[in-house]
């Protein structure tokens, strides 16, 4: 379970940005979370500047650079491609363990599990990541599980991508109450109705589970 002693009117909520980010690891979560009350949401990067997704395509601002930060309540890590780089990135690795000692939870959506990991945030403990990458997370002495959303103490783990908006919703319901997270729901008219029903491995035809992981063999 998540502290009861969380704070609301005083949430300070750092989610962190980097070259090679997938974008709505980050931004699905902030959808929810700027909405919850008191919230203060920043993103934060190696330093200040902008970050480009996994497809070059798209940046993202970078409000403070990572050593103008010394805590948070909330931190967020979000996955991508370039967490690849992250997990040996020892700089980072160490700002991730000092922030983290501050935070009424710590969060990652997709491999951003594996920035967790490999700062030692999730050994012996329940995680999940994209499903590419799930088994990889008990090279760390995490134990993968095969989940949406996994709580584990003050550590909440989303799977791939769109996970991290089911994540945030759970957590503001358990820190703010059913009620205001089914509002924030409908006011972002979270209702998927995919085209597809092959969302997860388990439903995909197997040579569109190849080709994903084709796709991040590519990028190892």
């Amino acid at each position: 379970m998540i502290s009861p002693d969380l704070e609301v009117n005083h949430m300070d909520i750092v989610i962190y940005l980097f070259d090679g980010i997938t974008a709505l690891d980050a931004i699905g979560p902030y959808e929810v979370l700027t909405r919850l009350p008191g919230a203060r949401v920043r993103f934060v990067g190696p330093e200040r500047g902008t970050a480009r997704t996994d497809n070059g395509a798209l940046a993202l601002v970078c409000d403070a650079g990572r050593d103008e930060i010394e805590r948070a309540d909330i931190l967020l890590m979000p996955g991508g491609f370039g967490t690849r780089r992250l997990e040996h990135d020892a700089g980072l690795l160490e700002w991730v363990q000092r922030i983290d000692r501050t935070t009424s939870t710590t969060m990652s959506v997709c491999t951003g599990a594996m920035v967790l990991a490999a700062a030692g945030l999730l050994e012996g403990r329940e995680a999940t990541t994209h499903w590419v990458s799930l088994e990889r997370l008990s090279e760390y002495g995490a134990i993968p599980r095969a989940q949406r959303v996994v709580t584990s103490g003050k550590y909440l783990t989303a799977a791939g991508v769109s996970a991290g908006i089911d994540m945030a919703l759970e957590f503001a319901a358990r820190t703010a109450g059913a009620e205001l997270a089914m509002s924030v729901q409908l006011g972002i008219e979270y209702d998927p109705a995919p085209p597809f029903d092959c969302g997860s491995v388990q439903k995909a035809p197997p040579e569109i589970v190849e080709s994903i992981r084709a796709r991040f063999r590519e990028h190892s």
